[in-house]
């Protein structure tokens, strides 16, 4: 059995997070707002995040993420990505070179 999870942040229950996610364009932040709801609703982690297609461990995690930064805190993160290894010199190089166009 795993440990009792609690959503700490104040003003949604469970009724408010399910019209937030009816009103959600992305998929995932609806699909974890549900799966909030039913943690509300007292639902254990494993019925909850059965419910909603994750992992108990994900659904602590996107919890935590609610309870610091609300419905914003839901969303998927873009990555910033590797670095690119060329410097801005090389680069404007590379720009002209495309805009000459072949020999």
């Amino acid at each position: 059995m795993s440990a009792a999870i609690k959503i700490t942040r104040e003003g949604l229950d469970a009724a408010m997070l399910r019209r937030e996610a009816v009103g959600s364009r992305d998929a995932n932040v609806a699909r974890r707002l549900l799966a909030l709801a039913l943690i509300a609703e007292g639902k254990t982690r494993e019925e909850a995040a059965a419910a909603a297609g994750m992992d108990r461990q994900t659904l602590r995690d996107w919890v935590h993420r609610y309870n610091a930064e609300g419905i914003a805190g839901l969303a998927d993160r873009r990555s910033k990505g590797r670095p690119g290894i060329l410097s801005a010199e090389q680069l404007e190089e590379l720009a002209s070179w495309v805009r000459q166009g072949p020999d």
